[in-house]
């Protein structure tokens, strides 16, 4: 019996990679207490910790997977799962010892997504007229 695909009804895929907040609120809200002052610092130190291993990490040193594991356990604390989840997958790699370019640039796009809506967040509004 032949198939009928004017018949069918077509669905839209679900996304291959969910779009998902950069900074899950509600578990950073949890971890700051509710202090947005909290909150700020915290991100601000996530920020410039992020920063400094991922300079580390593009030079391939010999403790490149415990550098990842400590961003893996950073990006967790503040609710930057996406990073927590691509540091977990270079991690990994790093310690199978496989090609880790792939893992590293997964990374890299999910600490500039974060850094970018930390700096939106943190940035003083300016006054409005």
């Amino acid at each position: 019996m032949p198939l009928q695909v004017d018949r069918i009804e077509w669905m839209p895929s679900p996304p291959l990679v969910p779009d998902l907040e950069p900074i899950d609120d509600a578990h950073l809200r949890k971890m700051t207490l509710g202090d947005v002052a909290l909150e700020h610092e915290v991100l601000l130190l996530f920020t410039a910790q992020a920063a400094s291993l991922m300079a580390l990490l593009a030079s391939w040193p010999a403790d490149a997977a415990a550098l990842a594991h400590t961003l893996k356990g950073s990006a967790r604390s503040i609710g930057a799962f996406a990073v927590a989840d691509a540091a977990a997958g270079l991690e990994d790699a790093l310690r199978r010892g496989e090609d880790a370019a792939e893992p590293l640039a997964v990374l890299e796009a999910a600490v500039d997504h974060v850094r970018i809506a930390i700096d939106d967040r943190v940035k003083p509004s300016r006054p409005r007229f």
